[in-house]
């Protein structure tokens, strides 16, 4: 390798872009939605694979409600208490999908409105 490409190799390494929270939160929510998304298309049989897509998204969604609840975090705290009540929502969905009373949808549903706030691509209802 010369000079030249020596250089250009450290700067293309610095050329990649830098990743927000907000980036990093909807490429696990987009992940996890992924799954979701696959399982609700998907044979209802292979229960060790709906479990392990529901599960993941209750870690997710868990994890998510202890980072709200911290002192620290600056979302403004009647968006952290609707947050923390949608996380007790897909716990409890969730137990109902394991049990086959219902189905991903609903929590397919949440995790797309979250990826759209963390977008922005929210819409203000007049």
């Amino acid at each position: 390798m010369n000079k030249n490409d020596h250089a250009r190799s450290g700067y293309r390494a610095a050329a990649t872009p830098i990743r927000t929270q907000r980036d990093t939160e909807y490429q696990v929510f987009a992940q996890v939605t992924h799954r979701l998304k696959a399982i609700d298309e998907a044979d209802k049989s292979n229960f060790p694979q709906i479990a392990q897509a529901v599960f993941d998204n209750q870690r997710l969604w868990g994890i998510l409600a202890e980072d709200l609840m911290e002192d620290g975090n600056g979302l403004p705290i009647e968006l952290r208490a609707q947050i923390i009540s949608l996380a007790e929502f897909v716990r409890r969905h969730s137990l109902a999908v394991l049990g086959g009373r219902a189905s991903v949808s609903a929590l397919i549903d949440i995790n797309t409105a979250i990826m759209k706030g963390l977008r922005g691509d929210v819409e203000v209802a007049a």
